[in-house]
C-alpha cells in the first residue's frame, strides 16, 4: 500500500449545500481542499480518535472525530473503498474504521446527544439525523419547546429554516429546567453572534469601498463588527477565507481585502469581499483593551498591548492575529511602469488586476478572485477599440469567462511571461511562439514580442499596398477593375442608357464596344447562368407512373396504426408517429424480418411495374412537354420581332423609368443601332443557352 490515498469528488456539507473537493490521507494528516473556495482543512494524524463508515445519501461517507472535539464528515465514497481505507487507517493512524448504521425508522421520539460541535438525534442508539451547531443562527425557547433556526446558504436550492423540539417536563431532584438546559447546550456551540463585553480594539472612520462608506471597525474575540451610519455588519472570523494587502498603482495608497464565505448581505446584495482603502501617510497609535498577560495568551506573541505605525500595517496585523490566517501580498510580478498591478477594465468599470503567486485578483468593482487551480485557460485577444491595447481573457473550469479589457500593449510581454512561468494553458500560445521563433524573443524591444501589434502592422501594410495598386495600376488587379464594373452595371441596370445611345452614334465608340465584347463574355460566364439549371430540370410528377413502394417501417405502421389508437385513446397524429417510432426501435430483429421481406417483395413488384410502364411509352409525354418548352424559347428568340425582344430583355434585366422615356424619345437610327447591340447580346445568350441545353433538347427543338 502506498503512503497516501487520494479521492476526487468528495463532498462536504456546508450550511445546507454540498461542496465538492479532494480528500487525501497521508501518514501525517488528513487534508481536504474545497474546489469552490480553495479552503483547506487539515487534521493531524495524532489527533484522530474516532472513524466511522456510514451509508448516506451520496453513497458512503466517513465521520472523523478528533481529540480536540472537532468533527469532520465527508461523503461520496464507493462501497469498494471501505477495505482500502480501513487497512490504511489501521496501518498509519492506529484507528479502527467501524461501520455505523443510520436509523431509518419513521419515529420522532429519541434522545438528543451533544458531542463537540454536533447534536445527534438518536433512536435506539442509532443516529437518525445530526445538526452541525455552527449552522444554527438562533435558538428560542417556549413552554416545553425549543426552536432552532439556521443560517441560509445562497448556493442551496432548498434550505431548512427551522426545527422545533419538544422537551418533556423533568421531575428530577436537581430542579433545573430541561428546556433551558437544552437551549444552552445548543447556544454554547452555535454560531450566534452576541456582542458581550468590550471590544479588543476600535478603528474609527475607516474608508470602505465595498460596502461603500465609512465604518467604525470593532474587533471582538470571535467576530468583526462594522458600524456605519446606516448599516451594521457582524462578521464571524470563521467566515473569513483570505486576507490580501495590495499596493495601489499610485504607490500612495494601500488596499486591505477580506474574502468572505458566506458573504455579508444587505437586502438582495451580497458582499463576498470587504475592501478597505488606506493612505500610506496615515499613522496610528493603538492600545488593546486587554492586559499584557491576556494579550500574550490570546495572540501568542503576534500582538503587543501597545502598537504604533502606519494605519494599514496595524489593521492588517490585528486582523491576521484575530482571524489566524496569512496575508497574501503581490509576488515578483512588475508591470511595464514598475507597479505590481495592471490597469484594465472589467465590463464597464475600470480597475486594477493583480497577478499573485497563486491566482489573480481584480479590484474593485466588482472584486474578483481567480485561483490558478480553477483556471482552465487564458487568452490574449486584440483590443476591440484601439490598436494600443489588448484584452486578457480567463476561462474557468466551470466554463465562466472573465474578460479584462483595455490593457496597455506595453504590459503584454510582462503579463505573458508571468502566465507562461505559472504554466497556465494559453489558447493562442502557438501564434506567440511562432512570433518568438521568427523574431527572437527579447525584452529590450517591446514591439518585437507584441504578436498582436505585428499582426495589425501586417494588415495595415497589406491594406496600404492594396490601396496603392488600385490607384496606380488599375488594370493589374484582375479581381477588381473599376472601369469594367461601371460598364457592367450600366449594361445590367440600363441606368446610363442615354450615354450608351450617344456613344453608339460615334463609330469609334462602336469599335471600342466591339473590342470589349470578348472581355464581357467571360464576365457572363463568371456569373454562371447555369445556376438556374436546377429550375429548368425540375421534375414533373407523373400521375400515371406506378406508386413507389413503402419501407418496412411504413408497412409495419400501417398494419399497427389502429392497435396504437386503441391502446392510447385520444392520441394525436404526431404522438402516434412518435409512439410508433419508439415501438419500432424496441422490436427485435426476428420481428422486423417479416416486414423487411414484405418491403423487398413490394420493391420487386414496383421495379417490374415500372419496367412495363416505360416499355409501354409511359412518362414520355412529360419529358416531351419539358423539351418543347426549352425548344420554344430558343425558337422564339430566332423568329420573334421587337415584341419578343422586349419581353426577353424585360425578363433578364430591370429597366428604370429613365431608360424607358429615353428609349421612346430616341431616333429611329438610334433604335436600329441599339437593336444591333441587343441582337448581338441575344446571339451570345443563344450560344450560352445552347451550351447549357442537353443534346436531346437541341434535337427536339430542331425537329419542332
Amino acid at each position: 500500500m502506498g503512503d497516501t490515498l487520494e479521492f476526487n469528488e468528495i463532498y462536504q456539507e456546508v450550511k445546507g449545500s454540498w461542496n465538492d473537493g479532494r480528500l487525501r490521507f497521508s501518514k501525517q494528516s488528513v487534508v481536504y481542499k474545497s474546489s469552490k473556495t480553495g479552503k483547506v482543512d487539515s487534521i493531524p494524524a495524532p489527533e484522530l480518535s474516532v472513524a466511522q463508515w456510514r451509508r448516506v445519501c451520496l453513497g458512503h461517507g466517513i465521520k472523523l472525530a478528533t481529540s480536540t472535539g472537532h468533527i469532520y464528515k465527508y461523503d461520496g465514497f464507493k462501497d469498494t473503498d471501505f477495505e482500502k481505507i480501513s487497512a490504511f487507517f489501521k496501518a498509519n493512524f492506529k484507528v479502527e474504521l467501524t461501520e455505523k448504521d443510520m436509523c431509518v425508522k419513521g419515529r420522532n421520539w429519541g434522545t438528543a446527544k451533544f458531542t463537540g460541535p454536533l447534536m445527534s438525534f438518536e433512536v435506539s442508539d442509532n443516529p437518525a439525523f445530526e445538526i452541525p451547531l455552527a449552522s444554527v443562527s438562533q435558538c428560542a425557547t417556549a413552554k416545553n419547546e425549543v426552536t432552532v433556526e439556521f443560517h441560509q446558504n445562497d448556493d442551496a436550492e432548498v434550505s431548512l429554516m427551522e426545527v422545533r423540539f419538544y422537551v418533556p417536563p423533568n421531575t428530577g431532584d436537581d430542579g433545573s429546567d430541561p428546556v433551558e438546559a437544552f437551549a444552552q447546550n445548543i447556544l454554547s456551540k452555535a454560531d450566534v453572534i452576541q456582542a458581550t463585553g468590550d471590544a479588543v480594539c476600535i478603528f474609527k472612520e475607516l474608508q470602505c469601498l465595498t460596502p461603500r462608506g465609512r465604518y467604525d471597525i470593532r474587533i471582538y474575540p470571535t467576530f468583526l463588527h462594522l458600524h456605519g451610519k446606516t448599516f451594521d455588519y457582524k462578521i464571524p472570523y470563521t467566515t473569513v477565507l483570505r486576507l490580501f494587502l495590495l499596493p495601489h498603482k499610485d504607490q500612495r495608497q494601500m488596499f486591505f481585502v477580506i474574502s468572505l464565505d458566506p458573504p455579508i448581505k444587505q437586502g438582495q446584495t451580497r458582499y463576498h469581499f470587504l475592501i478597505l482603502l488606506f493612505s500610506k501617510d496615515e499613522d496610528v497609535s493603538l492600545t488593546l483593551n486587554m492586559s499584557e498577560d491576556e494579550v500574550e495568551k490570546r495572540f501568542e506573541g503576534k500582538l503587543s498591548k501597545n502598537m504604533s505605525g502606519p494605519l494599514y500595517e496595524v489593521v492588517s496585523r490585528v486582523m491576521k492575529a484575530s482571524v489566524n490566517r496569512k496575508i497574501t501580498v503581490p509576488g515578483n510580478f512588475h508591470g511595464h511602469s514598475g507597479s505590481q498591478c495592471i490597469t484594465c477594465a472589467y465590463k464597464a468599470s475600470s480597475g486594477l488586476l493583480y497577478p499573485l503567486e497563486r491566482g489573480f485578483i481584480y479590484l474593485h468593482k466588482p472584486p474578483i478572485h481567480l485561483r490558478f487551480e480553477e483556471i482552465s485557460c487564458v487568452n490574449f485577444a486584440r483590443g476591440t477599440t484601439t490598436t494600443r491595447s489588448f484584452d486578457f481573457e480567463i476561462e474557468t473550469k466551470q466554463k465562466n469567462q472573465y474578460t479584462f479589457s483595455n490593457i496597455e500593449r506595453e504590459e503584454y510581454g510582462k503579463l505573458f511571461d508571468f502566465v507562461n512561468a505559472k504554466k497556465l494553458n494559453i489558447k493562442n500560445r502557438g501564434f506567440k511562439e511562432g512570433m518568438n521563433g521568427a523574431d527572437g524573443y527579447s525584452d529590450s524591444d517591446e514591439d518585437q514580442h507584441d504578436a498582436y501589434l505585428e499582426r495589425m502592422k501586417l494588415e495595415g501594410k497589406i491594406r496600404e499596398e492594396g490601396d496603392g495598386s488600385d490607384e496606380s495600376e488599375g488594370d493589374s488587379d484582375e479581381s477588381f477593375n473599376p472601369g469594367e464594373e461601371e460598364d457592367e452595371v450600366a449594361e445590367e441596370f440600363d441606368s446610363n442608357a442615354s450615354e450608351s445611345d450617344s456613344e453608339a452614334e460615334d463609330g469609334d465608340s462602336e469599335d471600342e464596344g466591339k473590342k470589349k465584347k470578348p472581355e464581357k463574355k467571360p464576365k457572363k460566364v463568371v456569373k454562371e447562368k447555369k445556376e438556374r439549371k436546377p429550375r429548368k430540370e425540375k421534375k414533373v410528377k407523373d400521375a400515371g407512373a406506378p406508386k413507389r413502394p413503402m419501407s418496412s417501417y411504413m408497412l409495419w405502421l400501417n398494419g399497427n396504426r389502429e392497435r396504437i389508437k386503441k391502446e392510447h385513446p385520444g392520441i394525436s397524429v404526431t404522438e402516434i408517429s412518435k409512439k410508433a417510432g419508439e415501438m419500432w426501435k424496441q422490436l427485435g430483429s426476428d420481428q422486423k424480418e417479416q416486414w423487411d421481406r414484405k418491403a423487398q417483395e413490394a420493391k420487386k413488384q414496383y421495379e417490374k411495374a415500372m419496367k412495363e410502364y416505360k416499355e409501354s411509352g409511359g412518362g414520355a409525354s412529360t419529358v416531351t412537354k419539358e423539351k418543347k418548352k426549352k425548344g420554344g424559347k430558343v425558337e422564339g428568340k430566332k423568329k420573334g420581332g421587337g415584341e419578343n425582344e422586349k419581353k426577353e430583355i424585360g425578363n433578364d434585366s430591370f429597366k428604370s423609368k429613365e431608360f424607358i422615356s429615353s428609349e421612346e424619345s430616341s431616333s429611329e437610327s438610334d433604335h436600329g443601332k441599339g437593336r444591333k447591340r441587343k441582337a448581338s447580346d441575344d446571339d451570345d445568350d443563344e450560344e450560352e443557352e445552347a451550351a447549357s441545353t442537353p443534346p436531346s433538347s437541341e434535337e427536339e427543338s430542331g425537329s419542332d
